[in-house]
């Protein structure tokens, strides 16, 4: 029977030969990521079941939504993930060092073929190392840290056929951010989205978690990328020296929901305007809009190769005078990486804010009043998303993001 890469992965961890869309399984759990913003929650209900943890070795506890803790509750909630980690001898306890979903990769806790679940919506990320991961409920949580397993429905799998060379200044943001506005936010509800073609495969991988972290935008249960040497080449340098994932391949006669294939070589830096991240449009349609702010991080656009392009197109100018221009690194990895490179350095001194890695950038750390607008490089711009539900959120690339910065306007990268 023909399988698509979610499907063996689902197969295989529920012990299945075969498995179709559709079908229910109960898989086995590698990873459960906890981060801090539903972690009380969960720590309070599992304890009030009075059972032993499933398998310390594979939580991970995370706090990057009070990172840094900027009221007595936040202060509060750094603590219980704290006590929890250490009543159960939880060794991976991440804290403040960065977003849950980069310090997941970076650390080479998730492999090809495995199964993640985690408390935050945007853990589809792990896609882009071809594993099945996905965001679950608090409740859904409790489950798995008393049995190490869950049940899922079998997704259909949309193909996304990606093709040609991305023009100048264009990114992996744009890539999703049309797919997006194609498709709909519900375009892909509990369907898995795989990325395919050569587009895919020439990406980096920090393009490439951009890309499946934002399947979520679309409803999709899952993002996936079959995993090949950039993937393997990426996990030896998180210190994974061999990772099997010769299987990990969707048959070519696997049965699909749909194919969408997009263009690359036709694209243009894209903006998505509010209130959905589906609202996707040209940067010429909107260009010369008046901004108050800048975010250039997150976890979808925090890494190594996004602070260099905004680094690249910031360096040796400035941004106007009292314009906030944010540089939220998503990790302490990529904060010293940055550092290390002079990227910091070039942001700094172009009069942009260097932030501690986090989810600030998501604005929890920088709201807006009412009438403000802002462009940032994160994954959702919903009505009071980032402060007043009077506030307009914008979302684009680090390089559309770092052009706006120069201007104080939405501003076309390509023109820069």
């Amino acid at each position: 029977m023909s399988m698509t890469i979610t499907e063996k992965i689902l197969a295989r961890a529920s012990g299945k030969r075969n498995v179709k869309a559709g079908d229910i399984v109960t898989a086995e759990v590698d990873l459960a990521m906890i981060q801090d913003a539903l972690g009380p929650i969960v720590y309070k209900q599992f304890r009030e079941l009075g059972v032993l943890l499933w398998d310390r070795e594979k939580v991970f506890p995370v706090i990057d939504h009070s990172c840094l803790p900027g009221s007595m509750e936040n202060a509060g909630t750094v603590h219980e993930t704290v006590k929890f980690a250490e009543d159960y001898q939880i060794p991976n306890l991440y804290n403040m060092q960065g977003v849950s979903h980069q310090i997941i990769v970076e650390e080479g806790k998730i492999l090809p073929g495995q199964v993640a679940v985690g408390t935050d919506s945007h853990t589809c990320t792990y896609g882009a190392l071809g594993a099945f991961s996905t965001g679950i409920g608090s409740t859904e949580m409790c489950a798995v840290l008393v049995q190490g397993r869950l049940w899922f429905k079998v997704p259909e799998t949309m193909k996304i056929h990606v093709t040609g060379v991305l023009p100048e200044h264009v990114m992996s943001k744009d890539v999703i951010l049309k797919l997006l506005s194609q498709i709909g936010a519900n375009g892909a509800t509990y369907k898995a989205l795989e990325f395919t073609g050569d587009t895919i495969e020439n990406m980096s991988m920090d393009s490439r978690f951009t890309i499946c972290n934002m399947a979520i935008e679309a409803g999709a249960k899952n993002g996936i990328i079959r995993p090949d040497e950039k993937t393997e080449e990426y996990l030896k340098s998180c210190g994974i020296k061999e990772a099997d994932f010769s299987e990990l391949y969707s048959d070519t006669d696997a049965e699909y929901e749909s194919c969408i294939e997009i263009n690359a070589a036709e694209l243009a830096p894209q903006v998505a305007v509010p209130y959905s991240p589906a609202n996707s449009v040209d940067v010429t349609e909107v260009e010369g809009t008046k901004l108050d702010q800048i975010i250039i991080g997150a976890c979808t656009n925090g890494r190594l190769e996004d602070i260099q392009a905004a680094a690249e197109i910031i360096g040796g100018r400035k941004i106007p005078h009292a314009f906030k221009c944010f540089i939220v690194p998503a990790s302490n990895k990529v904060y010293a990486k940055a550092s290390e490179k002079g990227y910091l350095q070039t942001l700094a001194e172009a009069g942009c804010i260097i932030v501690n890695p986090g989810c600030g950038g998501c604005g929890i750390q920088m709201p807006m009043i009412a009438g403000e607008r802002c462009l940032g490089t994160h994954n959702r711009n919903f009505k009071g998303r980032m402060g007043s539900p009077d506030s307009m959120v914008y979302l684009g690339s680090p390089e559309t993001a770092a052009a706006s910065a120069l201007t104080g306007r939405i501003t076309d990268p390509r023109c820069i």
